[in-house]
């Protein structure tokens, strides 16, 4: 049964990491959103020496240390990530997507990867230097439809080498993980492609590509909307020769729907991480609603709580519709990482989340900068900024249509060919 008691620990984390939101993120959120792509090294090493100190390492709980915990400790791995991912995103979203660690990459390590490569892989997290690793899926032909991922990987039997070949685009934290930068642990990005065309997603599987590969170029960094401190790069692959061992999962295809676990073995990484992305939209609603308050009632209007909402003005009914907004979504968050922290299938719950947190702050972050009129608009305040920032918890890890399709699968009993 799910304990919405905040256990001591994640509320002792939450302490600190208010206390980083506050004096380490919200005095430059302005500044490096206008200076796109300058990275904030100082929030880098500050971030990669506390979550050492904390054991936090790769952003993704491990299962090796969860072998390690006690019997009749509950395991809340995921639930403090998303407490933490909440926090730090209302402090700035960009800039916590430059907090140092393994995201997507570390997760679909931890999702596919055997113990061996885990310990290879993973272990950089913990070194004196930060270190960031990424995924790379999306190409410039195929965003949501992975079936038509054209990125080869071919086995040169002599060598015993994947050779891969293909471009990447739109890949978070992609010329950190991969660019050789002084201050950092040589990261890696995770590179789905195919290994038999003619299977379509049966024939896909995910690669460890380490930084420093020959034949691996970050080529372009996107000017964006929003999140505008995040690195978002395009990477071009050509004749990139990485050790057999750095396939994740098995190399072997197999088209029966039934038994077939490389595409599904590796979609398991989004039902671990699409409720910690709800989890970082949940940060920038939570921050614009308290702005929102802060501003109006500086301007001499307060909530009245507990009167019909008969008697209650429009901005009043407005306000109180977002809180309960931010509310639903935040528990199907809770629900989501919990069941992850279970071992039990979240791919519904995770789906749902993700759809409802994306849906939620995209209407809270305008809704706000409308109420406020020309305040909201102003760059004088943060409304505008977190409305751009919103919209992208929409879009990354499978945009709102995407995961609509998923909830309608998952209750339907419907599999994709039946239902797109």
């Amino acid at each position: 049964m799910i304990d919405f008691e905040m256990p001591e620990v994640i509320a002792k984390q939450q302490y600190l990491l208010k206390t980083v939101a506050d004096n380490m993120m919200r005095p430059v959120s302005r500044y490096y959103d206008e200076h796109e792509h300058e990275i904030p090294w100082d929030y880098i090493e500050f971030m990669h020496t506390a979550m050492k100190a904390s054991g936090a390492g790769s952003l993704a709980p491990s299962e090796g240390g969860e072998k390690k915990e006690k019997k009749d400790r509950p395991r809340i791995g995921y639930q403090m990530l998303a407490f933490m991912i909440e926090m730090l995103s209302w402090g700035d979203a960009g800039m916590y997507l430059v907090t140092p660690g393994g995201g997507l990459g570390a997760a679909a390590v931890e999702a596919t990867g055997t113990p061996e490569q885990k310990r290879r892989f993973l272990e950089r997290f913990k070194k004196e230097k930060p270190a960031f690793a990424a995924m790379a899926m999306t190409e410039p032909c195929c965003g949501s439809d992975t079936a038509a991922i054209r990125t080869t990987a071919v086995l040169d039997k002599e060598t015993n080498e994947w050779v891969l070949n293909g471009e990447k685009i739109f890949v978070t934290a992609g010329d950190k993980s991969l660019t050789p930068y002084e201050q950092l642990e040589p990261g890696f990005v995770v590179v789905w492609a195919t290994i038999d065309p003619k299977a379509g997603r049966a024939g896909i599987r995910p690669f460890v590509v380490e930084a420093g590969t020959p034949g691996v170029k970050v080529t372009k960094l996107e000017h964006k909307m929003g999140i505008r401190v995040s690195d978002t790069a395009a990477i071009v692959l050509q004749n990139a020769r990485i050790p057999f061992d750095n396939i994740l999962g098995s190399p072997e295809v197999i088209t029966d729907k039934k038994t077939s676990k490389g595409f599904k073995g590796a979609m398991s990484t989004f039902n671990a991480t699409r409720p910690l992305v709800s989890a970082s939209a949940m940060g920038v609603a939570r921050a614009t609603l308290e702005l929102l308050k802060e501003m109006l009632k500086q301007e001499g209007v307060e909530i009245r709580y507990g009167l019909p909402r008969a008697k209650m003005t429009n901005i009043e009914r407005e306000v109180i519709d977002m809180e309960t907004m931010l509310r639903e979504a935040w528990l199907l968050v809770l629900k989501a990482v919990w069941l992850a922290d279970q071992r039990q299938p979240n791919a519904l719950t995770a789906s749902m989340s993700k759809v409802k947190a994306g849906e939620v702050v995209t209407k809270i972050t305008q809704k706000a900068v409308e109420l406020m009129g020309p305040l909201g608009y102003s760059r004088d305040f943060l409304l505008e900024k977190w409305f751009r920032d919103a919209k992208i918890n929409d879009i990354f890890e499978g945009t709102g249509q995407i995961n609509r399709l998923i909830v309608a699968r998952q209750i339907l009993g419907f599999h994709g060919a039946q239902l797109r």
